[in-house]
């Protein structure tokens, strides 16, 4: 059996977690902008959608890939490292890297969710 150091499995398994959220992202935004498309739901109804689909992206990425030890912490390097790279692709796209506090709370809610999902992800693993 390999053990965990900092370039071994620890960092695979945060990438699998990163590259599922990412994937789970990359479908569900892809599916809510062709239900957008196809109904008459207004504007305002993207961003909290949009936040959700993060949330949720981010939480299935540590349950289904954290492993071993420390679940929290590569929870929320997941979590850390998707909303930055969700930042700067989406900021790429729209060709404005301005920083707002709204990164600062999405980075926030990133860490936590990523640390609660480890921490699950973990324990459920253990049982």
């Amino acid at each position: 059996m390999v053990e965990e150091g900092a370039y071994g499995n620890g960092f695979f398994t945060i990438l699998k977690g990163l590259l599922c959220a990412i994937l789970i992202a990359l479908l569900a935004t892809v599916i809510f902008a062709n239900v957008l498309q196809a109904s008459p739901l207004p504007d305002k109804i993207i961003y909290p959608v949009n936040q959700v689909i993060k949330g949720v992206s981010v939480a299935l990425g540590t349950v289904l890939f954290v492993r071993g030890e420390k679940g929290w912490l590569k929870g929320s390097a997941i979590g850390l490292l998707f909303t930055a790279l969700s930042y700067l692709g989406f900021s790429a796209l729209g060709g404005d890297f301005s920083l707002s506090w709204l990164i600062f709370l999405e980075l926030a809610i990133a860490l936590i969710t990523g640390a609660l999902g480890g921490a699950v992800g973990v324990n459920l693993r253990q049982r």
